[in-house]
C-alpha cells in the first residue's frame, strides 16, 4: 500500500441523511419562494433563446443549459419561477455533495450538517444557484467530480475514474472550464500522490468516457472553426487585467470574509494533517488552479467549488474551537453571514434598495427592467408607418435586449428581433426583401452601432423605474438605453451581417 494511503480510513462515518435533507428543504422553500420576484436575468432570456434552436453547440457555450431551459418551459411553463426550478434543485444537490464531501474527510454528523449549511449561505453559491446559468450547474459538476476524485483517492480503487470520466464528460456539456479542474487535480496528484491511481488501467476508461459524453459538442466547436476560443479570447482581452486585479479580494468575499478563517483551517488541514495525507493533493489543486485562473485573466468566482473543499476541511477544526470557546461568536458570524449574503445575492430587496447591493453583485439589476425595454421598443415600433412594417426590422446590440424583445415582443406586436451578438448571429440575418426602416435598441453608451444605418433618430428611451417605485429607476445596464429609428441599412443585410457579429 502507497505510504500516502497508509492512514486513510476504510470505513466512513454514518451520512447525515436526515439533517441534510431538511436542510436541502429550507434551501428549496427559500430559493422557490424567492424565484418570481425581480425578473429574468440576460442569460436567462438568452437560454430560453437557445433552447428555441437546439444544436449540439454554441459559439460561447456548450448544449446542456439551454437544453434544460428548455425543458424547463416545458415542464413548468413561460414564466420565472418555472425556469428556475432545475437551478433551486441543482443548488440543493451541491449542498448534499458539501456534506458527502464532508464524511468522505471523516467528518461526523455534525460536521457534515455545518459543511452543508455553510456552503449553501455562502455568497457565491447562492448568486448563481438561484438563476439558472451555465455557473450553477458547473458548481454541481465540480463538487461531484471533486467527491469523487477524494473518494479514488482514499480508496486507492481505480474504478472510480469511470464515474469521475462521465461527470467530466456531462460538465464539459455545460462550460469548458471543467476542464481547469481536471488540469489542477490531476497535476496535484501527480506532485504530492497518492500516484497510485494515475498508474490504474481505469484512468484512460474514465478518459475515453469523458471524451465520449462531451464528443458531440466538441465536434460542433471543431465543424465551427472553435469559436469558444475566440470568445475566451475575448473575455481575457476585456476583462483580464480587472480580474487578476480583483482576485485575491474576490476569494476573501465569494464564500464570506466572516469564513476565510475556517477555509484556511481547512487548507492547513489537507496539507498537514497525517490522517489525511491521502486527500493532500487538494489542497495544491486550490493554488494551482488559482494560477492558471490568473494566468488566462478568468474570472475570481472560476475557482469557488475548490475554495468550498477547503472549507469543509475546516469545518472539523472549526467545531473543535467552538467547543473551546463558546458558540456565540460562531452563531453570529453565521447569522451576519445569512443576512448580507441574502441582500447581496437573492431577491429580497426591493428594487429601489438595491445601490449597496450592486456595488458588489451587478447581476441583481441585470433581472429588472426588461419588460419595461420592451415597452419603450414598443414605442419606438409604434412610429413606423403601418404600410413599411412589413419591411422594417428590429435590431438589438445584444443578446440580452433581443432574448427579451422575443419573450415580451410578441405581445407588444413587435416582430422577431435580430442581433449580431453570439449565437443570435447564427440565427440571422433579416432577408435582403426586408430593406424597411430599422429599430435599432442599443445600450446608451454604444452609441457606434448606427454606424451601420442610415437617417438614425431617438424614438424612445428605456426607463426601469415604471412600476418598481424608484423615480431613478435601477442602474443596470440597459437604464437609458436608446431605441433608434432608421430609415434603413448601408449595405444589403446578408453583406452588413458580418459587420455586426460580434463575441463581447
Amino acid at each position: 500500500m502507497d505510504r500516502e494511503r497508509e492512514d486513510a480510513p476504510r470505513e466512513l462515518p454514518r451520512f447525515a441523511l436526515g439533517p441534510v435533507a431538511a436542510l436541502g428543504a429550507v434551501f428549496v422553500i427559500a430559493l422557490t419562494s424567492l424565484s418570481g420576484r425581480y425578473g429574468y436575468h440576460r442569460d436567462e432570456l438568452y437560454f430560453l433563446a437557445a433552447g428555441d434552436h437546439p444544436a449540439w453547440g454554441y459559439v460561447d457555450q456548450p448544449p446542456l443549459t439551454p437544453l434544460i431551459a428548455r425543458a424547463a418551459t416545458g415542464l413548468f411553463g413561460h414564466s420565472v419561477a418555472g425556469l428556475r426550478v432545475p437551478a433551486t434543485l441543482s443548488f440543493v444537490a451541491a449542498v448534499v455533495v458539501v456534506a458527502l464531501v464532508a464524511r468522505e474527510l471523516g467528518g461526523d454528523r455534525r460536521t457534515q450538517v455545518l459543511a452543508a449549511g455553510l456552503a449553501g449561505v455562502s455568497a457565491q453559491p447562492l448568486a448563481v444557484g438561484h438563476l439558472l446559468s451555465t455557473a450553477g450547474f458547473d458548481l454541481l459538476a465540480w463538487l461531484v467530480i471533486c467527491w469523487l476524485t477524494l473518494r479514488l483517492l482514499r480508496t486507492g480503487d481505480g474504478r472510480w475514474w469511470l464515474p469521475i470520466g462521465l461527470c467530466v464528460g456531462v460538465g464539459l456539456l455545460n462550460k469548458y472550464l471543467v476542464a481547469l479542474l481536471v488540469l489542477a487535480l490531476f497535476a496535484a496528484v501527480l506532485a504530492v500522490g497518492p500516484r497510485r491511481v494515475l498508474r490504474s488501467p481505469w484512468l484512460p476508461v474514465g478518459a475515453a468516457a469523458a471524451l465520449l459524453v462531451a464528443a458531440p459538442n466538441l465536434w460542433w466547436q471543431a465543424d465551427h472553426g472553435w469559436p469558444q476560443l475566440t470568445v475566451a479570447e475575448g473575455i481575457g482581452t476585456d476583462d483580464g487585467t480587472e480580474n487578476r486585479i480583483l482576485f485575491v479580494p474576490q476569494q476573501l468575499i465569494y464564500l464570506s470574509p466572516l469564513f476565510v478563517p475556517v477555509w484556511v483551517a481547512g487548507w492547513l488541514r489537507l496539507w498537514r494533517d497525517p490522517a489525511l495525507r491521502w486527500a493532500r493533493a487538494t489542497a495544491v489543486a486550490y493554488p494551482l488552479l488559482c494560477v492558471l485562473v490568473l494566468a488566462l485573466g478568468g474570472k475570481g468566482y472560476y475557482v469557488v467549488p475548490l475554495l468550498l473543499v477547503l472549507l469543509v476541511a475546516g469545518c472539523g477544526p472549526a467545531l473543535d474551537w467552538a467547543r473551546r470557546h463558546g458558540r456565540t461568536w460562531p452563531v453570529v458570524a453565521v447569522a451576519v453571514t445569512v443576512a448580507i449574503n441574502a441582500a447581496v445575492t437573492l431577491p429580497v430587496l426591493p428594487p429601489n434598495a438595491l445601490a449597496v447591493p450592486l456595488a458588489l453583485n451587478k447581476e441583481q439589476g441585470e433581472q429588472i427592467g426588461w419588460p419595461a425595454l420592451a415597452d419603450a421598443a414598443e414605442d419606438g415600433w409604434s412610429a413606423i408607418p403601418a404600410p413599411e412594417r412589413a419591411r422594417a426590422v428590429v435590431f438589438t446590440q445584444n443578446y440580452g435586449e433581443a432574448g427579451a424583445l422575443d419573450r415580451y415582443g410578441p405581445a407588444r406586436g413587435l416582430p422577431r428581433p435580430y442581433s449580431g451578438h453570439m449565437s443570435y448571429a447564427d440565427w440571422g440575418p433579416p432577408p435582403d426583401s426586408m430593406d424597411g426602416p430599422v429599430l435599432v435598441v442599443r445600450q446608451e453608451d454604444a452609441d457606434g452601432t448606427e454606424r451601420y444605418f442610415t437617417d438614425c433618430r431617438r424614438a424612445a428611451r428605456v426607463d426601469n423605474a415604471d412600476g418598481n417605485g424608484d423615480a431613478d429607476g435601477v442602474e443596470n445596464e440597459e437604464q437609458g438605453a436608446a431605441v433608434l429609428l432608421c430609415s434603413g441599412t448601408t449595405k444589403p443585410w446578408s453583406r452588413l451581417w458580418p459587420s455586426l457579429r460580434h463575441y463581447y
